[in-house]
């Protein structure tokens, strides 16, 4: 198939875009004229110079493909309350549904997030069937996506498009030049002592989440929702897992979660540099933890070992320089 990305040059992006590659399809991603593309050197893609805010050059890059897949988003921590996060995560999947209609009810792909799934506060394993019922504040993102996902749903209920949703849960690997989840490992790796909390999270490697993603175009059932996720473990077992496959022994300080997170938001409200980003200490207290068999079952979605993940983004932090 030719396939039509958008966030192809982003870190899933990009792993998306060598599996699609791989696989037999042709490529074309959504870019913008300044679009850094070094994560995709070497492989064979066309270029389609456009805006996820501009519904007609969408329509325009989707003319002739076969599928499309949606990734591109704002996920950044230093971007989770930006102005734009509701005009490119909801408007702009708005636009590519719109566009994927036109262009002939093109088979589409929707990323989500298990953001979109929810969270506990103790280690309750969740799947698709989850009530979301995080609070808006501080879960911007999450609910920008549960919004996107009812667009998806929409669509859908109304015969105007077979879109399928995929959810992958926190993705660890190489390439993570931006630092949307390789901070924790860096600063873990840093910092003296190693500084945790009580939570936890569902971890994949980046290529096992592209490969998933890569099976929904064809495996995935029009008006389902697959969690992508990986293996459960709760956060003070990942530092320790970090400082393991880094050959590191340093002092594990476990932080007690409510008086951190009022110490660090209350640094926040006076002015103060706060040493985490308050929404991603939000984030950190509580359970990320989901249940993927769906996706096993109907996508042959597998997933490696937290520790071979991890191990694979602290080789890369090595060899990338950002810790010694």
């Amino acid at each position: 198939m030719k396939v039509f990305v958008t966030g192809g040059n982003g870190f899933i992006g990009s792993s998306v875009v060598r599996k699609l590659k791989a696989d037999g399809h042709d490529v074309r991603c959504l870019l913008r004229e300044t679009s850094d593309t070094s994560r995709i050197e070497g492989v064979e893609f066309e270029r389609h110079i456009g805006d996820l805010r501009d519904v007609d050059s969408l329509t325009a890059g989707m003319k002739g493909c076969d599928a499309v897949i949606h990734l591109a988003s704002i996920s950044s921590w230093d971007q989770i309350r930006s102005p734009l996060m509701r005009t490119v995560v909801v408007d702009g999947t708005n636009n590519v549904l719109e566009a994927a209609t036109f262009c002939g009810k093109l088979r589409t792909v929707f990323v989500s997030s298990c953001t979109a799934i929810g969270a506990t506060e103790s280690p309750v394993v969740m799947d698709e069937s989850a009530t979301f019922d995080l609070p808006e504040e501080p879960f911007v993102y999450a609910h920008a996506k549960v919004d996107a996902e009812a667009l998806c749903a929409e669509f859908f209920e109304q015969e105007l498009l077979p879109v399928v949703i995929v959810s992958p849960c926190e993705v660890w690997g190489p390439n993570d030049d931006d630092f949307i989840t390789a901070e924790y490992a860096r600063d873990t790796l840093k910092d003296w002592p190693a500084l945790t909390v009580d939570g936890g999270t569902a971890l994949a490697h980046v290529d096992d989440i592209a490969a998933g993603i890569a099976s929904a175009i064809s495996k995935g059932t029009p008006g389902e929702r697959y969690i992508l996720g990986g293996e459960n473990i709760a956060a003070p077992d990942l530092t320790r897992l970090i400082l393991e496959c880094a050959g590191t022994k340093k002092w594990v300080l476990q932080l007690p979660n409510n008086l951190t997170l009022k110490l660090i938001r209350w640094m926040a409200g006076v002015g103060l540099a706060t040493p985490v980003n308050p929404d991603l200490l939000a984030h950190a207290v509580l359970y990320w933890f989901v249940d993927c068999s769906k996706a096993e079952k109907d996508l042959d979605y597998t997933y490696r070992s937290a520790k071979e993940t991890v191990q694979d983004l602290v080789d890369w932090l090595k060899s990338a320089g950002h810790v010694k």
